[in-house]
């Protein structure tokens, strides 16, 4: 968290480590931030940078990011700017730079006290993944809509290639199937990271090779995904090759039974993104099945409710 701690640091905050400088815990003093200009990394996470633009606007002078070197998580901070309009709060891109002036948060209307928070699409794109290596599907996710925020909302577009529509209803979407593409699939993931993992276990299971771009950031997240999709994906009879830091290509083949249980990584997304393969496979055996809760809590027990079965060994 030393990332976050410098720039609060730099805006006038008075943080203190209490065990080992970097990390948690923190003794935090209450003052006010005078905001400015700071200088960041452009390939830290988004969250510290959203947590940032959040509060710039009740800062003394407003804020101004400055980023070194490429911005690599760009769609989700875009996402945090579009939610701040939506308060009638304004930034704006300048070059590598994010600047926000001082203004007030404001309701859209003076009668209006209700914000609804959509729900997730990067959680959706597992049940994606269930309807395309599934026969038949006819299921409807509510709270997702039709123009999103977010940038996962592309998964609508993505997973028609595995024959999955998507009917946009009053009070979410409706998914159905269709005939998948049998030819070669290739897609540029850097404004939808998030979905990567899930789409390079649907390609796996459905035999197509596929050629995968815009992977840069998923050496950076909860573990290095790009080789954990390598040692896992190997597991079930799937050759995954590096290209380079922002390249995979996936070879097609036969899916086999796994040959030892799936490993997450402490990471959420390998876990809920292999759980599709049980539509495949008499079983699939996950480690960690906990690490769900950082972002989906309830993932096994809604599988439970469309009928899979989940033990716990």
């Amino acid at each position: 968290i030393g990332i976050l701690v410098n720039a609060l640091r730099e805006m006038g905050a008075e943080i203190a480590y209490t065990e080992e400088d970097g990390f948690p815990p923190l003794k935090i003093t209450g003052k006010a931030l005078r905001g400015g200009e700071i200088e960041i990394d452009g390939n830290v996470s988004s969250q510290f940078i959203s947590a940032l633009l959040l509060i710039a606007p009740q800062l003394q002078n407003g804020l101004v990011i400055k980023f070194k070197g490429e911005v690599t998580s760009r769609p989700y901070i875009n996402m945090t700017l579009k939610m701040m309009e939506e308060f009638r709060v304004y930034g704006q891109w300048q070059g590598n730079s994010i600047s926000v002036s001082k203004q007030s948060y404001h309701r859209k209307s003076e009668t209006d006290y209700t914000y609804q928070v959509e729900a997730d699409w990067s959680s959706a794109s597992y049940w994606y993944a269930i309807a395309a290596l599934s026969e038949e599907t006819d299921l409807t996710i509510k709270g997702l809509k039709n123009p999103s925020l977010q940038g996962d909302s592309i998964t609508a577009d993505v997973f028609t290639f595995f024959g999955v529509r998507t009917e946009y209803v009053a009070d979410g979407i409706r998914i159905t199937k269709a005939r998948v593409k049998d030819e070669h699939f290739g897609f540029d993931f850097s404004d939808c990271p998030d979905i990567a993992q899930t789409a390079a276990v649907v390609v796996s299971a459905l035999s197509i090779p596929a050629l995968f771009n815009g992977l840069h950031t998923l050496r950076i997240k909860e573990t290095d995904r790009v080789a954990a999709l390598k040692t896992e994906l190997k597991k079930v009879g799937v050759e995954v090759e590096i290209l380079n830091d922002n390249s995979i290509r996936i070879l097609s083949g036969k899916l086999s039974k796994a040959s030892e249980p799936i490993k997450t990584y402490e990471d959420h997304r390998m876990a809920m993104a292999f759980a599709a393969l049980a539509m495949k496979s008499d079983a699939i055996e996950i480690e960690q099945p906990e690490v769900v809760k950082k972002s989906y809590p309830g993932f096994w027990e809604d599988l439970k409710t469309m009928g899979f079965i989940i033990e716990e060994i």
